[in-house]
């Protein structure tokens, strides 16, 4: 193995990142950083390389559980997706909201309120949301890469906001077990709860859209997006689904809404006798809860597309399961992406970046330091949740030994993986996002970068505020700080 403190630790995830962004291709640059982290561990035998990267990188993410939930859980969300995509239910709610959804402010506060109502899954809302909004944000002239900065800006920041879903569960049980080693009286679900106002990267990423949406400003590479969006140069971001089928006449938007309806009343159903919302499941449960949900609401549309003789009950089950197939690639781009971060940890690029930058900190900078060390993780390995599990066992018991803001350091965690995972381009919700709004991932990493460091930038600030001074009014501070900055920056180019 790697010496943990050798820098060399992170050649994998250089290689991953030079290649996704210069040939714009992360399936290859995800195999070929795999690749080279194998070869770095095994020695420089290509034909045995490969072999020990299937069999001991890639099969292994496939049968494990969670990982195998996952999957499952997409494929049963590509088959409802497609279902929707071409059953026309998209191109009803596009012409029953049209004389609502007039212009580009009025679409982007309508898609951002998508995906907070959408609340109950990271993985479900872009592929939900997204395709609902294509065909509406072509006609209008706003961009697909704005949509899927959108979608990603309320999929995972809204999750991790919300304490009795998958994220939360996930969460609360890395801090229980941290709390019991250390005899801390404080719940799980207190520590969590006492963490919502600092958690400064979720509640601005949020608070961002509806703000630059009535500001009507943009910049960076969105801008040029933008651009070419009003002048109807969206040919590269169709989404063949949608540009290559006929969609039926008949159409009705209960094709839209009732499934969701049906989702949603499945899923209370499902996990209401374990005590959802009000008590946190297991994760399996939620993902088996979901499935079964995206099941019914699968069957749901296909009966009412039968009703209305849009289309036959055999005809639906093809969609649905080339639906399905559709999502082996974002399959392809998970495994890999998982392999590499189980590599990462192998070798020890996750140790090398936390010795570099935690160590002997005083006590009130030490949630800036938790804030930038938790950023740098997800951002190489495109995992906030791998970065949880990384970070948490390291600041739960170094806060609480130095007398630092227990409440200040999750949040700072929370933030830091959260905001590495929206600047990666090899993370799941950036893949998610940018298939579900029918752009290409790289274009999505592109155009979301600014945003993402400036309210990383603000968040350090609220950070730095808070290890010294930890009040949950500097969350309000933050807000009124970006809203300041949005406004003022868009009077001065329009003075230009």
């Amino acid at each position: 193995m790697i010496d943990p403190l050798n820098i060399a630790s992170l050649l994998p995830i250089a290689v991953t990142l030079v290649i996704s962004i210069a040939l714009r291709d992360v399936i290859l640059g995800l195999f070929l950083g795999l690749l080279s982290g194998v070869l770095m561990v095994y020695g420089p035998n290509p034909l045995q390389a490969v072999n020990l990267l299937v069999r001991d990188y890639l099969v292994p993410q496939v049968i494990d559980p969670y990982n195998a939930g996952v999957l499952i859980l997409l494929a049963f969300i590509g088959g409802f997706v497609a279902l929707m995509e071409t059953s026309g239910g998209g191109e009803a709610f596009t012409a029953s909201v049209k004389r609502f959804v007039k212009n580009t402010l009025r679409l982007q506060v309508s898609a951002w309120l998508g995906g907070i109502v959408v609340f109950f899954s990271d993985l479900g809302t872009p592929l939900i949301v997204g395709p609902i909004f294509q065909t509406l944000v072509d006609r209008i002239g706003v961009s697909r890469e704005k949509l899927a900065f959108i979608i990603d800006s309320t999929a995972s920041p809204v999750a991790i906001l919300v304490p009795f879903i998958g994220w939360g569960v996930y969460i609360m049980g890395l801090l229980a077990q941290q709390f019991e080693v250390l005899d801390i009286t404080t719940s799980d679900f207190e520590g969590l709860i006492g963490a919502l106002p600092y958690q400064f990267y979720a509640w601005l990423s949020l608070i961002a859209i509806p703000t630059l949406a009535f500001a009507k400003f943009d910049f960076g590479p969105m801008l040029a997006a933008e651009g070419r969006a009003f002048l109807k140069s969206t040919d590269i971001c169709e989404t063949p689904a949608l540009k290559n089928s006929e969609l039926p006449p008949r159409a009705k938007t209960s094709f839209v809404w009732l499934p969701l309806v049906i989702l949603g009343g499945v899923l209370g159903l499902s996990l209401g006798p374990l005590g959802f919302p009000f008590v946190a499941i297991s994760g399996s449960d939620f993902r088996a809860g979901l499935s079964t949900a995206y099941v019914y609401a699968a069957v749901s549309l296909v009966l009412l597309m039968a009703f209305y003789k849009v289309r036959s009950t055999m005809d639906s089950l093809k969609v649905y399961l080339n639906g399905m197939g559709r999502m082996m690639h974002v399959a392809a781009l998970l495994i890999l992406a998982w392999a590499l971060s189980d590599l990462l940890s192998e070798i020890g690029a996750d140790t090398y970046i936390s010795s570099v930058v935690v160590a002997n900190i005083a006590p009130g900078l030490f949630a800036v330091l938790i804030f930038m060390t938790s950023c740098l993780i997800s951002f190489a390995t495109g995992s906030s949740w791998g970065t949880f599990a990384i970070m948490f066992p390291l600041i739960v018991p170094a806060a609480f030994a130095i007398s630092a803001p227990l409440s200040v350091c999750i949040g700072a965690v929370l933030s830091g993986g959260l905001f590495g995972d929206h600047c990666s381009p090899i993370s799941e919700t950036t893949i998610l996002s940018s298939m579900g709004a029918g752009c290409e991932p790289i274009e999505h990493f592109r155009t979301q970068l600014p945003y993402a460091l400036a309210n990383g930038f603000l968040s350090l600030i609220g950070f730095l505020m808070a290890g010294f001074y930890p009040n949950a009014g500097i969350l309000m501070v933050l807000i009124a700080l970006q809203g300041l900055a949005i406004f003022s920056l868009r009077k001065h180019v329009n003075m230009k």
